[in-house]
This record gives structure tokens, sequence and C-alpha cells, in this order.
């Protein structure tokens, strides 16, 4: 009865220390236990100070945009959802390679908007202006999306990398460590990738081997929880 009695006790402390730990770990983490989130914001932070002169505010789609090196596609996302006219989270990339690919922009599906020599797609969030007293920067602009749309933000285990989904397949992604893959354990070689999803570029004529500039390859996605191999046009740059 003694050594009942005392289990029962301890049983009862090892609840009250895991409840101590959880309400201080939620009380740090801004009230919420969300790994991925806030290791996203964190890791994208680094991005954005390894990208330098890259990053730059956009008054166009009131936000800021991450261009690659090579300045071919750029990552835009809005700090204003109120006064961004198209999309409040896109890619825009340049058009030339596809239509030197048989693309017919007029093909094109209604959300990937064809500009004179660019393409853009991406989704629209909301209406939402930011609070008066929010920071306008580029790294609190996407902690307001993560916040607002936790569900767009997700992480690509084989890549090690956060991921933010623009809609029909697409995504830009950024490695979780810039240095190392720890997944892998290997040196990390791709610290930002743009991800298109191919087929409404396919079925607007253009022919997937043929596009410069573009890695056409199967990547390995979560469908219904299982790892599933679908093809996508990547275009990956190292930042370092």
């Amino acid at each position: 009865m003694k050594k009942n009695g005392k289990m029962i006790l301890a049983l009862g402390v090892a609840v009250v220390l895991v409840a101590v730990i959880i309400a201080v770990i939620l009380q740090t983490s801004g009230g919420k236990l969300d790994v991925v989130a806030d290791a996203s914001i964190l890791s994208f932070q680094k991005v954005l100070e390894a990208a330098g002169n890259l990053v730059s505010e956009d008054q166009v789609n009131a936000g800021w945009s991450l261009e690659a090196p090579d300045g071919s596609v750029r990552f835009i996302w809005s700090s204003n959802f109120s006064q961004s006219p198209l999309y409040d989270i896109m890619v825009e990339f340049a058009a030339d390679p596809f239509v030197s690919a048989g693309l017919d922009t007029t093909r094109l599906p209604e959300n990937h908007y064809s500009l004179t020599d660019k393409l853009m797609v991406g989704t629209k969030l909301g209406n939402d202006a930011p609070g008066s007293t929010g920071e306008r920067t580029p790294l609190a602009a996407l902690q307001q999306i993560v916040m607002k749309y936790r569900s767009l933000i997700g992480y690509h285990t084989a890549m090690d990398h956060f991921n933010v989904n623009l809609g029909d397949g697409n995504m830009f992604e950024w490695a979780k460590d810039m240095g190392t893959n720890t997944v892998s354990k290997e040196n990390q070689d791709k610290d930002i990738v743009f991800v298109l999803n191919p087929e409404p570029l396919i079925d607007a004529g253009v022919d997937p081997e043929n596009v410069q500039g573009w890695v056409y390859t199967t990547v390995s996605v979560d469908i219904d929880g299982k790892p599933t191999d679908v093809y996508k046009f990547l275009k990956p740059f190292n930042l370092q």
C-alpha cells in the first residue's frame, strides 16, 4: 500500500514537472509550441543577412523582395495585404526561358500573371493592414505571414528546408542551416530554392527538358502522409 502511495506521489510530481516545463516553453514561444514556425523565422533572418543587397523594398507590391543572385527570379512578400495589388506572396520570374521552350502565355491559367517579360505566380492572403505599432522590416513581414497563415509554412525534410506555399504547387524554400544539411549531415549548397509547378507551363506548350536555367526533376513531397515523387522546376542558389 505504501509502495503504491509512493508511486502515485512520484507520478503526480512528474506530471507537475512536465506541466511546468511545457508552461515555460509556451511562455517563451509566445503562447504556442510550434518548432517549425519559430525556427523558420530564425533561419529566414539568417538568409536575409546573407542575401544583403539582394533584399529590397518593393513599393509596387507593398512589401519586400529577395532577388536571386543572377537576377532572373525573385520572391516577393507583402507587409500590407490591403495595398498589395495582385498577390501577397509570390514568385516573379523571367519569361524568356519558358517562351524559348515553347510557352504560349495566352494558354496560361488565371493564377499565372503575365507581364511584358516576366511571369508571376502567387496567392492573395487577405486585405488586412499591419498594426500601427508593427515594424516595417522584411523579417517582420514574413513573421506576420507565419503567424496569420501558419498552414502555408512547411518543412522539406530531404532538403532540410523551410518553405512558404504559394499555391498550386509553387513554393519558395530556404535552408534551415546554410552551413550544413542537418538531416544528411552534408554541406548545404542550396540556401534558397525557387520551386515551380511544371504542369500549367507544360500544358501551355513548354518542353520541360529545354528550359534554360531551371532544373526539371522529381522532388519528394508528402501527399496524404506518404512520401511521393513529383516533378518540379527548381532554381537553387547558394548565398554564401
